[in-house]
């Protein structure tokens, strides 16, 4: 049934007066951090100077998702100034934390290449002043999911046209933070509920949410420009492809369990639905939810994860660890959290599951707080089982009544509460919400084509590979002819590229730490101003790697990096692999047909292998559809000197740079290969 315009300003004024009256009546006026929670006496008790970056990030998402809606209905100049002065209100806080992480820039540094817990940055800052309220030791500080999520929403933000990233200081800082979470498939941390594993001894542990999280950050902030329309190639951030595959192999491999102590979690649901939708396929979303609501819902809410002790009545508070015996008296009355009803619902809106939302609806309705004499509505944190009803608890589980906690009202539950009556009221769309189209991720995409470039080491060997209907590339040394326009270099040059990223002096940050680059890296061509590059695979840089000197293994290397190629790409073009061919892998031209290597070309020709579509080619015809990453923040001088190329004119627009990778300008340009024999 259609809403008429004077039903829908009516919703709209309500939630405006909620949004008003719940959370940014508690936002400090100078850097706009808000608490995690209110107490009973409507004040944040020992928390009140506390701003969790996690809890502060959802808490402005419902800031934004209303300053959307008046923007785009601004009518007059009272909405106009509402719209305003909302996303001045979400840029305050976004940059009031900017401000803070930037403080510690030190950390940022010594964490890309200590990844200890000691190095991480912190988890929670004054709200008075942002700068640390509690020590390194202190506090489980260690969760790449609040970062990431802090990358995710940035992205998201400035993707919807909030401009919230003012210098190049900040670019190369917001760079660095990609360096620091770009690692998550292998950064043991404390998790989203900020404890590790769930003996609470203080130990971490690879956590599914933090790796789902830093996924979904990766892949929204890649290719992004952080100063929107204004910006250029300077303020573009840059992350590597195999950085975020890794990340999905290990979340695949996880889900969906959180982590090796919990069995499942009900944070999961932040990463298979909004606002990380970083589940790469339906099924694995499917199966993660089912088990999240199999396992955890209950009548007031889920539970975190089994066996929770949090404000349990069982639980000694001042205590911070529990013995693994305690665990068993906690089974059965773990608290329940509105927020995961929240979420279930946000996820059935997404999917249009009509069903799913009202359900969800009514249950959420069934646990707010109602304020009489306002109208208001508040989410707790969680619903607990009093200690007089314990003991029944235990013998019938959900069969007791439970109550609020001490916290009355949850900042990050009741931002999602607003959210999703926005979106539930239909003043708002998701695609507001998420404009970089995340929602989108888990849909089937056809498998890539893998475009093979075969290098010839002279060309006799061209001659003799073109008679057997092998199509292989002649090329010669850069020392003999530095003039050519296409480089072929070694897989070691590309993280020297890398580590001009993100330097900034004035900050102690020297950029990306010196890591080894994986197929789907070596599978792009680079646009180094006026220089294309091509980088042969890690596994044939004689440097690095003596396994390319055994033929069979070499065969077997290249067949996997196919598959996953296949499995894993992602980025717009083709992959472009390129193969140099050596008479010490070939072995005399007479027993060619006995020689691994040139079986494998055979099988590249045919255009079939391992399960994957591959064509056999010249550098030439691939450049029109290949992938191709511009690198335009690597200073020219630096370029030539890194690549062994003659210095590069600076001089060039970003329209004219990317217009010149196409096959017009360089068919029939020969190529120069450096140092790959």
């Amino acid at each position: 049934m259609k809403r008429s315009r004077s039903d829908l300003r009516a919703k709209l004024e309500y939630y405006d007066r909620l949004l008003s009256k719940t959370i940014l009546k508690y936002q400090n006026p100078v850097t706009g951090l808000l608490p995690a929670f209110l107490f009973e006496d409507g004040t944040a008790g020992w928390a009140e100077n506390h701003a969790w970056v996690r809890d502060n990030v959802y808490s402005v998402l419902a800031v934004w998702g209303l300053a959307t809606v008046y923007r785009r209905g601004a009518e007059g100049e009272e909405n106009r100034e509402k719209a305003y002065n909302l996303e001045q209100t979400v840029v305050k806080l976004m940059r009031s934390l900017l401000m803070a992480m930037m403080r510690q820039a030190g950390k940022v540094e010594l964490f890309k290449k200590s990844r200890s817990r000691t190095d991480a940055l912190h988890a929670k800052y004054s709200i008075s002043t942002c700068a640390t309220v509690v020590g390194d030791y202190n506090w489980g500080h260690l969760q790449v999911d609040a970062t990431s999520l802090y990358l995710l929403t940035l992205a998201q933000m400035i993707a919807g046209g909030l401009q919230i990233i003012f210098t190049l200081d900040e670019v190369a800082f917001v760079q660095n933070l990609v360096f620091y979470v770009e690692r998550a498939y292998h950064i043991s941390d404390y998790g989203i509920w900020e404890r590790g594993d769930k003996t609470n001894h203080g130990e971490t542990e690879l956590n599914a949410t933090s790796i789902g999280m830093a996924k979904a950050a990766l892949e929204a902030i890649n290719e992004l420009d952080l100063f929107g329309s204004r910006g250029g190639p300077s303020s573009i951030i840059h992350v590597m492809g195999d950085e975020i595959a890794q990340c999905n192999t290990k979340l695949v491999s996880l889900l969906p369990r959180e982590s090796s102590s919990k069995e499942v979690d009900a944070g999961l649901l932040t990463i298979i639905s909004y606002p990380a939708f970083a589940a790469s396929t339906t099924e694995l979303c499917d199966a993660t939810r089912t088990e999240v609501i199999s396992k955890l819902e209950g009548r007031y809410g889920c539970k975190r994860f089994l066996r929770d002790g949090y404000q349990t009545v069982k639980e000694d508070p001042h205590r911070l660890h529990y013995e693994p015996s305690e665990l068993k008296v906690f089974e059965n009355i773990e608290c329940e959290w509105p927020l995961f009803f929240e979420l279930l619902l946000l996820d059935a809106l997404i999917r249009g599951d009509a069903p799913a939302i009202k359900s969800y609806r009514e249950k959420l309705e069934s646990v707010v707080i109602r304020d009489g004499s306002e109208g208001l509505v508040t989410v707790p944190e969680l619903y607990q089982v009093p200690e007089d009803k314990v003991s029944w608890e235990y013998q019938k589980p959900h069969s007791q009544d439970r109550v609020p906690g001490h916290k009355k009202q949850h900042m990050w539950s009741q931002s999602l509460y607003i959210l999703c009556g926005l979106l539930e009221e239909g003043l708002l769309n998701i695609g507001e919400i998420d404009p970089l189209n995340r929602r989108l991720s888990m849909a089937a995409q056809p498998d890539p084509l893998v475009q093979i470039v075969l290098l010839s080491e002279d060309r006799k060997m061209s001659v003799a590979l073109k008679k057997r209907g092998i199509t292989a590339e002649t090329v010669h040394r850069a020392e003999q002819d530095p003039t050519f326009p296409i480089k072929i270099l070694p897989a070691h040059y590309l993280p020297r590229l890398y580590q001009q990223l993100g330097i900034s002096s004035k900050m102690g940050l020297s950029g990306r730490p010196m890591q080894s680059v994986g197929v789907i890296g070596t599978s792009q061509l680079y646009h180094i101003h006026e220089a294309v590059v091509a980088f042969t695979p890690q596994f044939l840089d004689h440097e690095a790697f003596y396994i390319c000197l055994d033929n069979r293994l070499l065969v077997d290397l290249i067949r996997t990096d196919l598959a996953y190629l296949k499995a894993n790409w992602k980025l717009m073009g083709r992959p472009t692999m390129v193969l140099p061919l050596t008479r010490t892998m070939m072995g005399e031209e007479g027993t060619w047909d006995k020689s691994p290597v040139f079986r494998l070309t055979q099988a590249l020709v045919a255009g079939y292998i391992a399960g994957v579509r591959v064509q056999v080619g010249v550098m030439a015809d691939y450049l029109d559809t290949a992938s191709v990453k511009q690198l335009h923040f690597i200073d020219p001088v630096k370029a030539a000197s890194l690549l062994d190329i003659p210095q590069i004119d600076t001089k060039i627009t970003r329209s004219s740079m990317l217009g010149r990778v196409g096959r017009r300008s360089f068919v029939k340009v020969p190529v120069s290969v450096v140092n790959i024999w």
